[in-house]
């Protein structure tokens, strides 16, 4: 994985203060991905010029606070992580609270962007991050 940068902070957004990370978890370098998972989002657009969700819960932002090597993860293998966005953890992380994360009415998908991007992942066959992970859970 010789494109990815490791010394770059890594994230982790829950809907729980966490000081540690179970081994399978997803963290991404990108604060704004996941602020976004910390609201427990169904959908996720995401644009160059915004990053907008379905998610309605307050939740909290952490860092990893240690360091991560390329073993330590892998790319998530949901077909949307093309760009390698999100990755899970091999091994347990510490964490580090950032903030206490509140969805703002800027973040938030319409209910007209939400029908929109529901149509076009019917017409796709795709499904939402909440039907994958639904299928993949035990």
């Amino acid at each position: 994985m010789p494109d990815r940068d490791f010394s770059r902070t890594w994230y982790h957004g829950s809907q729980q203060e966490l000081t540690r990370l179970r081994s399978g978890s997803s963290i991404t370098q990108s604060r704004d991905v996941a602020k976004a998972f910390s609201h427990r989002p169904s959908l996720l657009s995401m644009s160059d010029e915004s990053l907008k969700h379905d998610g309605a819960t307050p939740g909290y932002l952490h860092v990893v606070a240690e360091e991560i090597a390329p073993d330590d993860v892998r790319p998530h293998p949901h077909p949307v992580n093309a760009a390698r966005w999100e990755w899970l953890t091999r091994r347990e992380l510490r964490l580090e609270l950032v903030e206490r994360t509140e969805v703002t009415e800027e973040e938030s998908l319409t209910d007209e962007e939400v029908a929109e991007l529901r149509r076009k992942q019917e017409e796709r066959g795709e499904e939402s991050f909440a039907d994958g992970a639904a299928k993949d859970s035990p």
